[in-house]
């Protein structure tokens, strides 16, 4: 701290020597040499010159104006101020018809460092912004430097960065498959669905490094829901639809595809079906109850999607929850939408079950079926006893009483079974689903000859 004051004293003294050479003294010179020149001409004016008090205080103002004016001069030759100018573009001159150029920056921060009346000026005057000159260069990793191309040469400037290393490759070229993706597709009407995209070409070419070209393994045109007009049922074309390349993680990739942009049609459908629901109850109602009845609100549903899908859908399940269920309920369900399906014309259920007391009843002679065999195989059952079995349904007796054994079916899983001698589980399913099923028998024994 004592370095700094002592520092500080220096300066002023030097300051006031400064102008005690410099002004006060060569001024009060000149002040002197006029009153002598004024000695002859008037003896007021000698006596109100030669006066001590006089000479100072002129001398003093005269010292303040130079003072001010060198001041002024000197605060505009050494204030200098600083701005940035972010995120300006960079230009590159290169062969891009023959080369691939990595590393160089879209874009750099400027400083400007001047006087604030140039700044302002340079900002307002266009510029020819930041460039890097390739020419001539190789294949190959290259240090190059950045330039600033300013008119006003009063201005320093600084680039961040201004020095980058860049890879120049030689571009190849190659031919790619083109596929669709559907961008948003949760947007459109649920009742509608996409039936097809038909492209106006099915192949591009992909311009690139060739490191990054072996890299792709996809070329796909995105068709974006979101720009489609007024979507109804027809055909629609959609032009200007940007292709994007992908490496096999989904990354997008920095190549050149010819061309950018292809058009395409696309055909909207709404596929419709009306299907049942099936009421699937779940768990164990109390000992010694049984479900007499099942009654819903809806009892067939129109669903939409794609065709396939509804193709492949024969009814809808709706499970409710028996379980420890004792006494009548109603159940207020919500249908799930089976996959492929968009819409469906009901959203809930009520489902009313009407409890019963528990009866049983023995089914005998059920024929025992196969599942999943390979066809190269055929199977054969160790005895008779291992071909029929003898089912137990339970359930409300009114309906075990209307029962008869063709509602009622026994058969083994035979998948992953090959030729030998197995014991198999026996497995019972019946048509209502208001009885449980089981056989007396658990496994069965059977062998498995090839064909």
């Amino acid at each position: 701290m004592k370095k700094i004051i002592k520092g500080i004293v220096n300066l002023f003294r030097h300051i006031g020597l400064f102008f005690d050479k410099w002004l006060i003294t060569p001024i009060t010179k000149c002040i002197l040499k006029i009153s002598d020149f004024f000695k002859t001409n008037g003896r007021g004016l000698e006596r109100f010159l030669g006066k001590k008090q006089t000479l100072i205080i002129l001398s003093l103002f005269l010292a303040f104006g130079v003072f001010l004016i060198l001041d002024g001069e000197s605060n505009a030759l050494i204030d200098q101020y600083a701005e940035v100018l972010y995120d300006q573009p960079v230009t590159a001159t290169y062969n891009e018809e023959a080369y691939v150029v990595e590393g160089l920056p879209k874009t750099v921060d400027i400083t400007l460092v001047g006087q604030k009346r140039h700044i302002f000026l340079a900002k307002q005057s266009p510029m020819e912004g930041v460039s890097v000159d390739l020419t001539g260069l190789k294949p190959g990793t290259h240090k190059v430097t950045l330039r600033y191309s300013q008119r006003l040469k009063s201005l320093d400037y600084r680039l961040d960065p201004s020095e980058v290393s860049v890879t120049i490759y030689e571009k190849v070229s190659a031919t790619k498959p083109l596929t669709v993706d559907i961008l948003h597709q949760d947007s459109l009407d649920t009742k509608l669905n996409i039936e097809n995209v038909e492209l106006d070409r099915s192949e591009v070419i992909v311009k690139g490094a060739k490191y990054k070209l072996d890299k792709i393994a996809s070329v796909r045109a995105l068709v974006d829901v979101e720009n489609f007009i007024n979507p109804k049922v027809g055909s629609m074309n959609l032009s200007n639809i940007p292709l994007v390349a992908y490496d096999t993680n989904g990354k997008v990739l920095n190549v050149e595809i010819v061309p950018k942009n292809v058009t395409a049609k696309v055909t909207i459908t709404s596929p419709s079906k009306e299907v049942p629901l099936k009421i699937v109850p779940k768990g164990e109602l109390a000992f010694g109850k049984s479900i007499k009845s099942l009654s819903s609100s809806v009892s067939t549903v129109t669903i939409y999607g794609n065709q396939e899908a509804l193709t492949s859908i024969e009814s809808i399940p709706v499970e409710i929850n028996v379980e420890g269920l004792d006494t009548n309920k109603d159940f207020t369900v919500t249908i799930t939408k089976p996959n492929g399906v968009t819409e469906i014309s009901e959203k809930t259920v009520t489902i009313k079950v009407t409890v019963d007391n528990l009866a049983s009843k023995e089914f005998t002679g059920i024929h025992i079926a196969t599942e999943n065999l390979d066809s190269k195989y055929k199977v054969q059952a160790l005895s008779e006893a291992d071909s029929v079995v003898t089912v137990v349904v339970k359930g409300s007796k009114d309906i075990i009483d209307g029962l008869d054994n063709g509602s009622i079916r026994a058969y083994i899983d035979l998948k992953d079974y090959g030729v030998g001698e197995h014991e198999v589980e026996v497995k019972v399913t019946g048509d209502d689903v208001r009885l449980s099923y089981s056989s007396k028998t658990k496994k069965v024994k059977i062998k498995i000859i090839e064909k």
